[in-house]
């Protein structure tokens, strides 16, 4: 499986955006996973889903304004991202791992990595 992350660009304080990460094979066997590295910082888990969606998880710095959803006609992972604040400005990857549930948080278990798209939120 092969990942491209789309979506990212220049938006105001409170605005949204809709990043996509879409496969070239299937996901069916996989858990994707949203990550971000903002400058100078380590990148961060964001969001994490079972392509079947039966379970999702969230950072707590992003929880009530970021959704992970499934576009099946796409094949694609979708991060719709509302609210967004300056301090959510980083270069977003989206990964797969078959890793168990528990350790879904964990980036050093995720084995195939999107090239990143950037999202810049302004004051």
């Amino acid at each position: 499986v092969q990942l491209q992350a789309s979506g990212g660009g220049l938006v105001q304080a409170g605005g949204s955006l809709r990043l996509s990460c879409a496969a070239s094979g299937s996901l069916s066997s996989y858990k994707v996973g949203w990550f971000r590295q903002a400058p100078g910082k380590e990148r961060e888990f964001v969001a994490a889903m079972t392509w079947s969606g039966g379970n999702v998880r969230y950072a707590d710095s992003v929880k009530g304004r970021v959704t992970i959803s499934r576009d099946y006609a796409k094949n694609a992972v979708i991060l719709q991202m509302n609210s967004l604040k300056p301090e959510d400005t980083a270069v977003y990857y989206c990964a797969t791992t078959r890793i168990v549930w528990g350790e879904i948080e964990n980036q050093q278990r995720y084995g195939v990595w999107g090239q990143g798209t950037l999202v810049t939120v302004s004051s």
